[in-house]
């Protein structure tokens, strides 16, 4: 399937609407023990985009701190984990990205946290690593992920 932008999402009761205007940078599943504590399953699905490229209307309130450098958004009415901002990085935003309405273009590239898996939870997406990718590995990974993106053709021309 090919998916057509914007895509469109909300929050569990709705109170948040989120619109995508931009391609992903890259998907992902993260299986840390703070993203299983904060989705109460195995791992977080995400999806990497340009901060202006995502549209919030609603509240949001921030919770489930990982540390200094994480803000996690979350609906301020259900509570729903939406996004999270990182520090030093306002260009983008990570969004969860079982908000949108249509995931049937969703597949994970990437796995991070890989060494804090459940033991039957691993996903075998293109490219994993133990922890956190190096950032300096970002370029070459987004390039990867853009060259077999279900996006790749809206992309090239537009």
């Amino acid at each position: 399937m090919i998916p057509a932008l914007p895509l469109r999402g909300a929050c569990r009761c709705g109170a948040v609407r989120l619109t995508v205007t931009a391609p992903p940078l890259i998907t992902s599943a993260c299986h840390c023990r703070g993203c299983q504590r904060m989705t109460a399953s195995a791992y977080s699905l995400s999806i990497l985009l340009l901060d202006a490229g995502l549209a919030v209307e609603g509240e949001t309130v921030l919770g489930g701190p990982h540390g200094p450098e994480q803000r996690h958004h979350h609906c301020a009415r259900c509570l729903s984990w939406l996004f999270t901002r990182i520090e030093g990085m306002p260009e983008i935003v990570n969004l969860r990205a079982t908000m949108l309405d249509d995931l049937a273009w969703f597949v994970p590239f990437l796995e991070t946290a890989t060494d804090e898996a459940l033991p039957f939870a691993r996903l075998d997406a293109p490219r994993a690593f133990a922890s956190l990718p190096p950032a300096a590995d970002f370029p070459d990974l987004m390039a990867a992920f853009a060259a077999q993106s279900p996006f790749a053709e809206e992309t090239s021309h537009g």
